[in-house]
């Protein structure tokens, strides 16, 4: 089976469209971190603010119909859709973005199955092929890792079973082995990372970063972006510590507990997922650090961080939206009646800092 490498989303200063005429982005849920007590429901404006938005595809960006990719005209109405999550839900990021899926389901008046894998690849392989065993018409994955999927696409393609994954890539080729990829451009928000942990340190300095899980075009380029960056703008930045947190907030406890003995110089932390980040903010209090002596700067845009940020513990945080419930059926939707969607659908993110943190603390999730 053939194989593509991710491509990039060369990203400027995006303009917000919708996918197509039909779409309507419309999302009510949002969810909070396990530990936030907050039980506040956003108003009008701020739920419309923490819609996920789409960045004005390219010129000659490639497309996908219904008849290129070989599947069957449906009625999204009639149909089954299977879900399939990768990791605990634990994490606010996947809370929200599994409520989104089932938020949007049942406003469609859509059958949803759905299966978690438990951060397990081999579960999320075994899950897949269960939902099409159980007949789905239709699947939304978000992948484990980005690789190792063969199984899964041959058993989808044997049924005509069309695939949008969110999120996370599957090293596999577009138009043909699945429709549509949904999901934020990654080296980008490493390089507005990257941007923010210059203006936070001034440019100068050691820092570390806790990497994502290995085995996902996530991490490879979240990190890829932030270097790049930082090479470009800021040579008096160096990077000398780098280890995995595997987006974990116990792990990134761990991660820089054992940092700021090896490092007690450092100056700044690149947590590429908020729960890591907040972990190194619980390293950084159990040292007797004080707010502010450490940098960090995070990615996703959870309540916690974002409160992170207003308290002076987190510098700033890269918002990647996990709300993909509306434009994850739109697309479904606008494929099977025979148009075209966009092989890649790339979301616009927001960001938090110190001047915007606590007025915009209710679009977080």
């Amino acid at each position: 089976m053939q194989r593509t490498t991710h491509r990039s989303h060369l990203l400027a200063r995006p303009v917000v469209v919708a996918l197509a005429a039909a779409v309507a982005l419309t999302v009510t849920s949002c969810a909070k971190s396990e530990d936030d007590a907050s039980d506040s429901k956003k108003s009008p404006a701020a739920a419309a603010d923490a819609e996920q938005k789409v960045v004005t595809p390219k010129p000659g960006s490639e497309t996908c119909t219904i008849d290129a990719y070989g599947g069957e005209k449906i009625d999204l109405k009639d149909a089954t859709v299977g879900f399939s999550q990768s990791e605990k839900e634990a994490n606010p990021f996947r809370i929200a973005e599994t409520q989104s899926i089932k938020d949007e389901a049942a406003k469609r008046g859509v059958k949803l199955l759905t299966a978690n894998a438990q951060s397990q690849f081999s579960k999320q392989i075994s899950d897949v092929q269960t939902l099409l065993t159980k007949g789905v018409d239709l699947l939304v994955i978000a992948p484990l890792n980005s690789d190792g999927w063969d199984p899964v696409l041959q058993a989808a393609a044997a049924k005509k079973v069309p695939i949008v994954t969110i999120d996370r890539k599957i090293n596999a080729t577009a138009c043909k082995d699945y429709v549509s990829f949904i999901a934020s451009d990654f080296v980008e928000q490493g390089r507005r990372a990257a941007d923010q942990m210059i203006e936070a340190t001034g440019g100068k300095g050691e820092v570390a970063i806790l990497l994502g899980s290995a085995g996902n075009n996530v991490t490879t380029e979240r990190t890829k972006g932030f270097k790049e960056r930082v090479a470009e703008k800021a040579p008096d930045l160096k990077v000398v510590f780098e280890q995995t947190g595997d987006f974990t907030r116990e792990k990134g406890q761990q991660v820089t507990e054992q940092l700021i003995q090896s490092n007690p110089g450092i100056k700044g932390v690149y947590a590429e997922n908020d729960e890591m980040g907040l972990g190194a903010v619980a390293a950084l209090k159990g040292a007797g650090k004080k707010a502010g002596d450490v940098r960090i700067i995070t990615v996703d845009g959870t309540r916690n961080a974002v409160q992170g940020v207003v308290d002076g513990w987190i510098s700033g945080v890269i918002e990647s939206n996990p709300r993909f419930g509306p434009l994850a059926f739109q697309t479904l939707d606008t494929f099977t009646q025979g148009k075209e969607v966009p092989q890649d659908i790339v979301i616009q993110d927001s960001a938090y800092n110190a001047g915007n943190a606590e007025q915009d603390l209710g679009k977080a999730y």
